[in-house]
């Protein structure tokens, strides 16, 4: 599969401090690749040099496999980015602002017809047609016309950095929803720093994590998936009986406190069929999740020793 991005060794310092030290990653063509890091673990930095908005001061990065930066400008055409928050005219509307951006960008056909497609894709139906400044609009809107202004150069490569931020739960989903539908549909492969694990879990295909500017961790969806668990807590009649019966039929179990907990289940309700029906009482019990920040934090836990 072709990488769209490759880093080698790629550093950025600001005053003597390295904000990236010696970052090496790659973007794989059609991805969703998740960059996940605490507030100054080096994403944004990340962004600002491949977009170009920074110098790296080592190390080396290539696009679309080329490495020659003197033929960077040309390939940036296929790039598009929303760094912090995109910049409008906020006394005007959607449409005026598409419209700006499509002639910035060359295009030469139907202004109208091409700004309202845009709006329709992001799901700003409801501002066509209509002069409603963009200072009016919410966080959420704002966003989605952010994207729309970057995808006017037809990129194949988006870089977005924390483009959730700040957003309720339901611009979030709105966000989400279009990143997917711009992946799936268009092919576009996206690069997104965020600090909402949660969410990026639904939607990232890969995951580069970072931490006082380097790469600690790089993993596939799937493979992040095979190694986080979930564990079954239960309050049962007889802890021993109930660990030892487990043991048994191959399941993992300690107990911690008033509480058997058993990792290695599949269903919880196949592990309390088999207590209850060999005499093993279940007063409670409920399942925990070990999902992207616990994982996180097992590799900061690991970096740090």
């Amino acid at each position: 599969m072709e990488n769209i991005i490759e880093t080698y060794g790629l550093s950025k310092s600001y005053k003597g401090k390295l904000a990236l030290n010696e970052v090496s990653l790659s973007v794989r063509k059609g991805a969703i690749l998740g960059l996940v890091g605490k507030n100054g673990a080096g994403k944004t930095t990340l962004i600002r040099v491949l977009t170009d908005v920074a110098k790296p001061t080592g190390g080396s990065y290539s696009l679309f496999g080329e490495k020659d930066a003197s033929k960077f400008p040309a390939l940036r055409r296929k790039v598009a980015s929303m760094i912090e928050k995109p910049a409008f005219y906020g006394g005007c509307s959607a449409e005026f602002n598409l419209k700006t951006q499509l002639i910035l960008n060359g295009y030469t056909g139907d202004l109208k017809a091409m700004a309202e497609e845009q709006l329709r894709f992001v799901g700003l139906d409801e501002v066509i047609g209509t002069k409603k400044n963009v200072s009016n609009f919410s966080l959420g809107m704002r966003q989605r016309l952010g994207i729309a202004m970057a995808l006017v150069k037809e990129p194949e490569l988006l870089l977005l950095d924390e483009p959730t931020n700040g957003l309720d739960p339901e611009g979030i989903k709105q966000i989400r929803d279009l990143l997917i539908k711009l992946n799936q549909e268009k092919g576009i492969t996206i690069l997104i720093s965020s600090h909402i694990l949660s969410e990026l879990s639904l939607l990232a295909t890969e995951y580069v994590f970072m931490d006082n500017g380097k790469v600690v961790g790089n993993v596939s969806a799937s493979e992040l998936e095979r190694g986080t668990s979930k564990t079954l807590h239960l309050k049962v009649s007889d802890s021993a009986a109930a660990q030892a019966l487990l043991g048994k039929e191959g399941f993992t179990s300690e107990i911690v406190g008033d509480e058997l907990v058993v990792s290695g289940h599949q269903e919880s309700a196949d592990v309390v069929k088999l207590l209850l029906s060999n005499g093993v009482d279940v007063t409670h019990f409920h399942e925990v999740s070990h999902g992207l920040e616990d994982f996180f934090l097992s590799l900061l836990q690991e970096e740090n020793k």
